[in-house]
């Protein structure tokens, strides 16, 4: 069963700076909402608070309607890709693949380096590349393979910060394919973070505009392209000029 998120009140301070600011965000289950805004706005905070890496100051994080003070609880129901991809060096590329598997699951050694291998073939990524190391692989080929890690166990909810990064447009299209074809085949939850616009309102059913510590807009992708919004418009259009250089300089 797919899982939904809904955030109230977010707050998290480092030190004297203050990266989000009351944060408010609803994540629909069995839909895919991708989380925009500019650099060093707290898109990776905010994701690594939903999955109780950080824990925020003030707020309320509730998975599924049930409130979860120090974040997500059933790892084995989520599937994350991390922005650096977190690969563990020591281990290799099935290894890392099937970690949850294994680890978590329970599922055999054999088992599970099947299964990892057949989810990075889905991923563009051989049997060869499998046995491999993560220091031997492209920063696009680690890309890959911690998609493939996040997406091996069938998770009900994925978190995928910048799943695109670093691809060429080609694999990039593959990828998104990819997230696509899991939410309708198993109608899991997305919350990508992602700086491509295109491919934010044209292959995620919601989008939400982080600014400033706030959600400034959020709403159905085909609502966007109308929305009056200023910080929301800067950032469709691409523009270097706009209400987000001015307050980056002040």
């Amino acid at each position: 069963m797919a899982l939904s998120i809904s955030l109230t009140g977010i707050t998290k301070a480092f030190q004297d700076k203050e990266v989000l600011k009351g944060v408010n965000l609803e994540v629909p289950s069995s839909q895919s909402t991708v989380l925009i805004g500019p650099s060093a706005a707290g898109k990776s905070v905010l994701v690594r608070c939903i999955l109780g890496l950080l824990q925020p100051d003030t707020g309320e994080i509730r998975i599924d309607g049930r409130p979860v003070p120090n974040g997500a609880q059933e790892p084995e129901r989520i599937g994350v890709l991390f922005q650096q991809n977190a690969l563990f060096d020591s281990m290799t590329v099935w290894e890392n693949v099937a970690f949850r598997l294994i680890n978590n699951l329970r599922v055999s050694h054999r088992v599970a380096r099947d299964e990892a291998i057949a989810c990075l073939a889905d991923v563009g990524l051989t049997t060869e590349i499998a046995m491999l190391h993560p220091v031997q692989l492209s920063g696009g080929m680690q890309k890959r393979a911690a998609l493939a890690r996040a997406m091996v166990s069938d998770p009900d909810l994925l978190i995928l910060d910048d799943p695109t990064a670093g691809l060429d447009p080609i694999m990039s299209n593959t990828i998104l394919n990819l997230i696509e074809t899991k939410v309708e085949r198993s109608g899991a939850t997305v919350l990508a973070v992602m700086g491509d616009m295109k491919s934010a309102r044209t292959r995620f059913e919601r989008v939400a505009m982080l600014h400033d510590g706030q959600i400034c807009w959020q709403g159905k992708s085909s609502d966007a392209a109308d929305a009056t919004d200023p910080y929301l418009r800067q950032m469709i259009e691409g523009k270097a000029k706009g209400p987000i250089e001015m307050q980056l300089r002040d």
